[in-house]
């Protein structure tokens, strides 16, 4: 392997050739994966499409409430921890105390699964 040099000491012809060769590094493997995707089967088209565009975000959308004390303050379950379930948990109390519904966390994460899995189906 050839000796590293500095970026900064290079000139811009030798940035703009390694940039190339770096592309056509990147190219050669995408073709590789490519190869092994079709011998296993998969649809490289939809992987790709999951890989590049990736999961939508759930920020900004409402969801149920998962968690709630006996003074009526509430968590969703994302983001940080708030503080009024800091300050019971250290006092000794557990998270699972404050379920509003306890069947509900384990049926909707099925849902949830079964959403992904019939999403990755198609």
């Amino acid at each position: 392997m050839a000796r590293q040099q500095r970026l900064t000491s290079m000139s811009v012809d030798a940035l703009l050739k390694l940039r190339e060769d770096v592309g056509a590094v990147i190219a050669r493997k995408a073709n590789a994966l490519k190869n092994e995707l079709k011998a296993i089967g998969a649809d490289y088209a939809e992987v790709g499409r999951i890989a590049v565009y990736g999961r939508k975000s759930l920020a900004g959308r409402k969801v149920a409430i998962k968690y709630r004390d006996k003074h009526g303050n509430t968590w969703a379950g994302r983001g940080a921890q708030p503080r009024w379930m800091t300050e019971a948990i250290e006092a000794g109390a557990k998270r699972e105390d404050f379920l509003v519904d306890k069947t509900m966390a384990v049926t909707s994460r099925r849902k949830a699964v079964r959403k992904v899995k019939r999403r990755l189906k198609k």
